[in-house]
């Protein structure tokens, strides 16, 4: 065990105060971990969409102080009691849905949605008694999605941490803990094109990009990317799209001009937007007897799905997917497999680098849309 095992570790933090203000690095109590916890040491962390969702508040109710964070790499400092799968050095990837191995979802080969760990973006404690492993002079400090990895250190329940090849970098591994990942597996898992079938993504941020990235590893002929912003046709060229359309360029619905691109339309779809109508047009895109719609995006919650039904009669599947169908515990260290086998990209993903000092930076690149994954080194 580690020499501070059993001890609460006094690290710093990025604590958000507010919802929309710049947070602040604070000195932060963490306590040792209970039953089936780990302590993790982070060593990397990215900024999400989801973090810069719940830190601005809005549509949810506002939980702070909190610390946000989700998408990380990190090295087991210690471990609580029930824990057996990991031990202090460990590297690892926290995850903000888990895998319990235990529930009839976990047990199921169809299922990565854990009954006990699945994502709860309202809780801001830990399962085990209900209360933060965060404080600031006693005062305590939210979790966030299980992970909190805007802190040097953070505890996580074991079913949340997946368990890697100690020779992968931690500094390129880190964003397959969630973006990446979930697009990957939409389509690979999920959509499951065929070498030489066409796909279209509708959306080409970081996840629409990681789904292309899908699509180029399966051999897909034509990968044709949906998006707003026209500029954003150069940048995903690297990730295998080949072809770009944007609905604002034409006087009928895009999955007309998808249809007529491609002889009836394509053969898979993944959404990535969390826009009603894209999902409508993603799924009315695909062709008749054999296309598959995949949606990712998450809608607001007043949304409803339209189409009419013969679009189901007439052999069209349309798909949901979590976290691209992965399994965090079993399935995640044979992701950075892939990339440890130069089969996945990962790096073209990494769009800046700063410091834990300047985490706010990250912040600012990705409201102005400037970033993909900004990486922050948590020990500068």
């Amino acid at each position: 065990m580690s020499n501070t095992a059993g001890q609460v570790i006094r690290c710093k933090a990025a604590v958000a105060w507010e919802a929309g203000k710049p947070l602040v690095i604070e000195e932060v109590e963490v306590a040792p971990p209970q039953a089936n916890e780990v302590r993790l040491k982070i060593l990397f962390t990215s900024l999400c969409h989801t973090d810069v969702y719940f830190w601005e508040a809005k549509g949810q109710a506002p939980l702070f102080p909190r610390i946000f964070g989700h998408e990380a790499s990190g090295i087991v400092e210690s471990v609580g009691p029930g824990v057996t799968d990991l031990q202090p050095g460990d590297r690892v990837l926290p995850v903000f849905t888990g895998e319990c191995k235990e529930c009839r979802h976990c047990k199921s080969e169809e299922s990565n949605m854990c009954d006990l760990l699945r994502i709860n973006t309202d809780r801001g404690h830990m399962l085990a008694d209900g209360k933060t492993r965060f404080s600031i002079n006693g005062k305590p400090i939210h979790h966030f999605l299980g992970t909190s990895t805007f802190s040097e250190y953070t505890v996580v329940h074991v079913g949340c941490v997946a368990k890697i090849n100690p020779a992968a970098p931690l500094d390129k591994v880190c964003v397959l803990s969630c973006g990446i990942s979930t697009g990957l597996g939409a389509t690979l898992n999920v959509a499951k094109p065929k070498k030489g079938q066409s796909v279209a993504i509708f959306g080409l941020g970081a996840v629409g990009l990681a789904a292309a990235e899908g699509a180029r590893i399966a051999g897909a002929s034509r990968i044709i990317g949906v998006d707003l912003n026209t500029s954003r046709f150069e940048e995903a060229k690297k990730f295998g799209v080949t072809e770009f359309v944007n609905p604002k360029d034409h006087d009928k619905p895009v999955q007309q001009v998808i249809a007529e691109m491609t002889d009836g339309g394509v053969d898979r779809s993944v959404e990535c937007t969390g826009s009603i109508q894209a999902m409508v047009s993603a799924f009315e895109c695909v062709h008749d007897g054999w296309g598959v719609a995949v949606l990712v995006g998450v809608p607001s919650k007043d949304d409803a799905f339209k189409t009419h039904p013969v679009n189901l009669l007439n052999e069209r599947t349309i798909k949901g997917t979590f976290f691209g169908n992965y399994k965090p515990r079993s399935d995640l260290p044979s992701v950075v497999e892939m990339y440890m086998k130069k089969e996945l990209e990962v790096e073209k993903f990494i769009t800046h680098h700063v410091s834990f000092s300047e985490i706010n930076k990250a912040f600012e690149l990705m409201l102005k849309g400037e970033s993909l994954r900004c990486l922050i080194n948590m020990e500068s």
